[in-house]
């Protein structure tokens, strides 16, 4: 479930969608919790009138039948793992609208977890063209260049991908998602309402996207109320993706969805006026290149902004060198390129940058100069381990003599060899004519046991330690070095409390992260942050947060105080000796009924202790 996946952005409302019936209207809304201006009051032959809208269209004209291989999107005991199972992919291109029509059937009312619902991920490409499933599912075999842009989720929620790196235009910003979630019993808690509405709720979701490269969400849910009456919930989001297709699928936890139908059309936004280019960047090309390498290229990257603002990245083979370096002497090169064409592909007078790049002598050899910031590895699978190249500094000597520090992205590693003492690591660089290695020293120490994946593919709620009982008054101390991909702040241990009377079923107190953020389990029945009752304290740097997890000692202090609460303290020291706190006081408990446990996702824990 990626528990609560958080990164957040502001955006302009521009459409409504409800009950199958294309309504648009311009308005502006900006964080707004609540649609004013729109109510939509179920009507009791809503399904009928769907139907009859179909049988209308009949995916003549220019609205397209999609065909749907897989009606059925995870477990029908809705016992479904995130990030285990997957509908179809479909494909959004520029100026279309895909409509998809299931039943989202789940136990959320039960479980009191908001998240057990229907989620909506959107990326460049399919994972992999020949086996979706199993490379979504275990990570294995994806496109070397599949990212996602975001995901969002049933209850206003969402989280930016790996394209959101690439160009801050892609980040996801959850309080701009607008809904209409009513508080239909009026004990002034949206949610009960919507877990009970969404147990059987049918949802249509709308995904546009438009000719200035932006998509536009909006999901409508019906379903019947805690008051037994027929209810409508919407939910929008909008945000820049680019012009090139976008690549949609659904997923689920704790839950599962029966695929009904799904089509597309034309957006009902007329094609925007075309665009003048007024500005290209250039990202990503080799800051060197060796004699006898004449690619100046590399693996660079261009984007252009239009007049209105809208951003889209372009292909190279459109792109013009108006001054191309000569690659056939040593020293510093600059080359010029240009783009010539409006956001609808019409020639017009071009916009330019330049770029800057060494062409070196070949590199003779390589040597570590600047020791890595993790030099010492613990371990306790036999599972090689994936080195950490943070603070390292190889630097290459050329032919001629001279010397440059070469970027780490330039070189190769091996992994690791799991075994005690004293090992290294090669790195390699291959040059245009020839490939030189050095080695970097380490140590590895065993642990006593390890929770996650050498590999950092243990998805979440996956993978556990052991359960310990924490008697009143006493407390229980993990300690462990996390290792991590560094990619998402959640990427780190959660420590989870339990009734110990109850294993291994497991009934749940809490479940807290290291980064501020949890949630409160079955005994104390609510979800998120908001009614928690608890203390929350920390000194996290945020900004140095994500990209110091890996290495870190942690020590996890878990206290029963003896008076129905408990307290879980974590002690963070980064690799690089910057030490950090995060502490939850005041967690409902059954001072005679507790025991502990850690969970992790995309990462993995070797205890010592």
């Amino acid at each position: 479930m990626n528990s609560i996946k958080i990164k957040f952005m502001k955006t302009t409302k521009l459409w409504m969608c409800a009950l199958g019936v294309i309504v648009f209207a311009a308005f502006v809304l900006v964080g707004c919790d609540k649609l004013d201006i729109y109510s939509v009051d179920a009507p009791s032959d809503l399904q009928a009138r769907i139907d009859s809208i179909e049988a209308a269209n009949s995916y003549s004209g220019d609205t397209t039948k999609i065909d749907i291989s897989t009606y059925t999107v995870g477990a029908t005991d809705e016992s479904t793992v995130w990030w285990r199972s997957f509908s179809d992919y479909f494909a959004v291109p520029v100026g279309k609208v895909i409509h998809l029509e299931f039943e989202n059937i789940s136990n959320c009312y039960t479980t009191g977890i908001n998240y057990q619902n229907w989620a909506l991920i959107n990326a460049n490409m399919e994972a992999n063209s020949a086996n979706n499933t199993e490379a979504t599912t275990y990570g294995l075999d994806y496109n070397k260049d599949y990212k996602e842009y975001f995901a969002f989720r049933a209850d206003a929620w969402g989280w930016s991908g790996v394209m959101a790196s690439e160009n801050s235009d892609y980040t996801f910003y959850t309080d701009s998602i607008t809904k209409d979630y009513s508080d239909i019993n009026g004990d002034g808690d949206i949610w009960d309402d919507f877990r009970y509405l969404m147990q059987d709720a049918k949802v249509t979701i709308e995904i546009e996207h438009s000719y200035a490269g932006r998509l536009y969400i909006t999901a409508t849910m019906v379903g019947k109320g805690i008051d037994g009456n027929q209810h409508t919930l919407v939910e929008q989001y909008d945000q820049p993706v680019g012009t090139d297709v976008i690549y949609s699928f659904l997923t689920c936890e704790g839950s599962y969805l029966q695929m009904k139908r799904a089509y597309s059309f034309p957006s009902k936004y007329p094609a925007v006026d075309d665009q003048n280019p007024v500005s290209i960047t250039i990202s990503g090309t080799p800051s060197f290149v060796e004699l006898g390498n004449t690619n100046f290229w590399g693996s660079g990257i261009a984007k252009v902004t239009y007049a209105d603002g809208s951003i889209a990245k372009v292909d190279s083979a459109d792109l013009s060198f108006t001054v191309v370096p000569d690659m056939t002497t040593a020293g510093a090169k600059t080359v010029a390129v240009s783009y010539s064409k409006t956001l609808l592909g019409e020639y017009c007078q071009a916009v330019s940058n330049i770029y800057t790049l060494e062409v070196t002598y070949p590199v003779s050899s390589i040597a570590v100069t600047t020791m890595p910031t993790i030099t010492t590895y613990y371990f306790y699978n036999s599972d090689s381990i994936t080195f950490n190249t943070n603070n390292l500094v190889v630097t290459a000597t050329y032919t001629n003599g001279s010397t440059n520090v070469l970027a780490n992205s330039s070189l190769k590693f091996s992994k690791i060899p799991a075994a005690e003492g004293s090992k290294s690591v090669d790195i390699t660089y291959v040059g245009a004519t020839k490939t030189v290695t050095t080695t970097c020293p380490l140590t590895l120490v065993k642990g006593v046991s390890q929770v996650g994946a050498t590999n950092f593919s243990s998805v979440w709620w996956t993978v556990f330690s052991s359960n310990y009982t924490v008697a009143s008054g006493t407390s229980k101390i993990f300690t462990m070095y996390c290792y991590s991909d560094n990619v998402s702040n959640w990427h780190s241990p959660c420590a989870i409390l339990r009734k110990a009377s109850d294993l291994p079923t497991s009934t749940e107190y809490a479940v807290v992260r290291m980064d501020n953020y949890g949630w409160k389990g079955d005994v104390n029945t609510s979800s998120g942050l908001t009614t928690l009752g608890w203390t929350l304290t920390s000194n996290w740097d945020w900004t140095t947060f994500t990209s110091n997890i890996s290495g870190s000692k942690v020590v996890i202090t878990v206290t029963n105080k003896g008076d129905n609460t408990a307290d879980i303290l974590y002690n963070v020291t980064y690799a690089n000796g910057t030490t950090h706190y995060q502490k939850y006081a005041g967690i409902t408990v059954d001072k005679d009924d507790l025991s502990c446990a850690l969970v992790t996702e995309e990462s993995y824990l070797v205890l010592t202790e």
